[in-house]
């Protein structure tokens, strides 16, 4: 969660991320790891969250300057034909 994001001070259920079929399996905020946070839990700049739910509503989330860009793997061509 960057401190800018909309979600900052929300609780999880009030983030409006169950409503698009998304649910977080764990909230990783500073050093700890917490599986399955209760939805009453409020979201912290910093905080990262592992979900699951449908892909297109989650790439909604994420601002396109902060995705990671994966390189295709390119295998070389046997040239003994």
């Amino acid at each position: 969660m960057p401190p800018e994001s909309k979600f900052i001070g929300k609780t999880i259920t009030d983030s409006g991320l169950l409503e698009q079929d998304i649910n977080v399996l764990t909230l990783y905020r500073d050093a700890k790891a917490i599986p399955n946070p209760k939805y009453s839990r409020v979201l912290q700049p910093g905080d990262k969250l592992l979900c699951f739910g449908k892909l297109d509503s989650m790439r909604t989330l994420v601002p396109a300057n902060t995705r990671r860009k994966r390189k295709p793997k390119v295998k070389p061509l046997d040239s003994g034909i």
